[in-house]
């Protein structure tokens, strides 16, 4: 995405490593907030080292979610799909501000 900014400055391949590296991690983020999703479903054993390693690392984004939009609406937990959905709003935001930054630098 960032590969067609040229020049000899050594800031332009950390900012590209940096930006590569923020979309990773928000991706994998993503990906455990949707296995947790899908982990309610089948009722896992809450002994297990991964389901709560899982839980521990998800539950600091969907629990003030959940405090803001209660599960009154037919017992369904909305807030896996609202933070995916900012999750990816952020991942947006991080593009467009990295590559008028890019702009900027150029």
């Amino acid at each position: 995405m960032f590969e067609e900014v040229s020049g000899s400055s050594l800031i332009y391949p950390l900012l590209a490593g940096l930006v590569k590296i923020v979309n990773f991690a928000l991706d994998i983020y993503m990906w455990l907030i949707i296995i947790r999703a899908l982990l309610s479903w089948v009722n896992p054993d809450p002994y297990n080292r991964l389901v709560r390693f899982i839980y521990r690392l998800t539950e600091p984004a969907l629990a003030p979610i959940r405090k803001l939009l209660p599960m009154q609406a037919a017992g369904i937990d909305l807030s896996p799909m609202l933070a995916i959905v900012a999750i990816m709003i952020l991942q947006g935001l991080f593009l467009v501000l990295m590559k008028q930054l890019f702009v900027i630098l150029k």
